[in-house]
């Protein structure tokens, strides 16, 4: 964006187009340090593609994996690997080539992509906790209520939900016309976006804190845990306690984690004391823990697909050596 002097003085910027480029938060790395990052980012975004394809490919060819809760669980590495994705590619080539400027349809794109990836994450960890509450609290309706058109009908709305939210969510930011070109975070999101603009984006905000903050996926999920408990605590059987409280503990960490990180990274764009680098250092850590961490927790916490993923990886080797 170029920047034209007015006669008073003051600095007066000319709207910027959507073929004009912005440069987002630097790096700050040495020349040293360049090529060791990008060997560690490489290689992390290289085990989340694969620790998340290995759950996808077992879920799908594995028959007796093919029931509501791992179905639903099939969603979520999809999602974290669109995230990843949207991530890490951008990342490691600035790292390489040392350049931090990104188009802005460039920017809108990865912008719109991780909060589809953040809000999806949200939105099938709910249907997850709600499928556990179903088959702990009610266990003789379980195949009713999850039955195949039901799951059916709530995976479809997990992802038109997303993705209408997503939707309008950028509408509202594209409306505008930017008139700075300084990213303030690592990767394009839209609190850093709606800080380009010099326009009034109160409604902006508010749709944002409102949708992440106070949305549903919480309230449902403390809703549907304290159910979980209250179970647990009542049951007379201490195996199914134990069961219950393993089967769910896990989930609930990998939940809360995503939505701390998430409120914390959007009210600290709206404290200007807040520190730059605890913003982005929460910022970046949805983008690597969540995809990274998933596969390996369910995949060792989850013992049925354990043994499946155990299975196939078995399977493998043996066609591979035939």
């Amino acid at each position: 964006m170029r920047q034209q002097p007015k006669e008073d003085g003051m600095i007066m910027y000319s709207n910027a187009s959507a073929g004009e480029f912005l440069t987002l938060a630097p790096l700050g790395l040495s020349a040293t340090h360049v090529y060791p990052a990008f060997v560690f980012g490489a290689l992390t975004y290289f085990i989340i593609v694969f620790c998340n394809m290995l759950v996808l490919t077992t879920i799908a060819v594995s028959k007796k994996l093919h029931k509501p809760m791992f179905i639903l669980l099939f969603n979520l590495p999809i999602s974290d690997m669109l995230g990843a994705t949207a991530f890490f590619p951008q990342l490691l080539l600035s790292i390489v080539t040392q350049n931090r400027v990104i188009s802005y349809p460039a920017c809108i794109t990865q912008g719109f992509l991780i909060h589809f990836y953040g809000t999806g994450n949200l939105l099938i960890l709910t249907a997850m906790a709600y499928d556990r509450y179903i088959a702990i609290c009610c266990p003789l309706r379980y195949n009713t209520i999850m039955s195949q058109n039901n799951l059916i009908r709530i995976i479809i709305a997990i992802w038109f939900l997303n993705f209408s939210l997503m939707f309008t969510l950028f509408v509202l930011l594209v409306r505008f016309k930017v008139c700075r070109t300084n990213i303030v975070d690592l990767y394009c999101n839209n609190p850093s976006l709606v800080k380009l603009v010099c326009e009034d984006t109160r409604l902006n905000n508010y749709y944002g804190i409102v949708l992440v903050v106070l949305g549903g996926p919480l309230l449902i999920l403390i809703y549907t845990y304290a159910q979980i408990l209250h179970t647990c605590v009542m049951t007379n059987h201490t195996d199914a306690r134990r069961k219950a409280i393993q089967t769910c503990g896990t989930h609930l960490v990998v939940f809360l984690i995503l939505q701390i990180n998430t409120a914390f990274t959007l009210i600290a764009h709206r404290i200007e004391s807040a520190s730059p680098f605890i913003r982005r250092a929460l910022g970046v850590s949805i983008l690597i823990f969540p995809p990274f961490l998933d596969p390996i927790i369910y995949g060792l916490k989850t013992a049925e697909l354990k043994q499946s993923i155990l299975l196939y990886l078995k399977r493998k080797a043996c066609s591979t050596k035939l």
